[in-house]
């Protein structure tokens, strides 16, 4: 079992597709989430970042009815991931379109394939390395659709890009359109997929966030005064 599932107390209502207006209609990811946090009803919690929840919320419509209560071990790992640094939504975003453009159908590679290119520039931006190479995941993703990897550089070569529309429109936009490929894939398991996935997404987050909570104390820790001698 991943470090990510957690089982869960007994007598919660099973997931099921969609929003759901209270328990007794049923409950989707991002609900059971809401509850364990100790928060209102609902499908948009703050306990989560919007678009790791976005995710949470698509892998739960596209896993099938047969797949998606092993999802709901998942649930505790997706609380407190939250933060407005802009680059847990090109994190988020390129995991999103690396693992689902190897299996996507050929109408969607390049859209995924332009993804890719879109997230790391926007990463390596954030970073201050603009000219920096693409990073090696996303090479290989790219390595992996040669067609749809020309066309996506011929397209994006043009392509104006800033953080601030990237994390409003064109993050949600890949993580919609690599969930919903993935799902549609001809892949033995894309149960399996779309569960491996949001468990990634979550270690991404959780590794761009740790650090930031570890550092924290040391930077408002105060000295100790040596004591007085006399």
């Amino acid at each position: 079992m991943s470090t990510n599932e957690i089982h869960l107390p007994a007598g919660l209502p099973l997931l099921s597709r969609g929003k759901h207006r209270s328990p007794r209609k049923g409950a989707c990811f991002m609900e059971l989430a809401s509850v364990l946090a100790g928060e209102k009803w609902s499908d948009h919690p703050a306990c989560t970042h919007p678009l790791l929840a976005a995710l949470a919320r698509q892998v739960n419509d596209y896993t099938s009815d047969a797949g998606r209560q092993r999802l709901a071990r998942l649930i505790p790992s997706v609380i407190g991931m939250t933060g407005d640094d802009a680059h847990l939504d090109a994190r988020i975003a390129l995991r999103c379109a690396t693992t689902a453009l190897p299996v996507v159908s050929a109408e969607r590679q390049r859209v995924m394939a332009v993804a890719v290119l879109a997230a790391d520039r926007v990463l390596a931006e954030l970073d201050h390395r603009p000219a920096a190479p693409l990073e090696e995941a996303s090479a290989r993703a790219l390595a992996e659709v040669p067609d749809a990897a020309r066309w996506a550089e011929r397209f994006a070569g043009g392509m104006e890009l800033s953080t601030t529309g990237f994390v409003r429109r064109s993050a949600p936009s890949i993580v919609r359109h690599a969930v919903a490929g993935i799902a549609l894939a001809c892949v033995s398991d894309p149960d399996g997929m779309l569960h491996d996935l949001l468990v990634a997404v979550v270690d991404d987050c959780t590794a761009l966030l740790e650090p930031a909570a570890v550092a924290q104390p040391a930077e408002v820790a105060q000295p100790v005064p040596a004591p007085a001698h006399g």
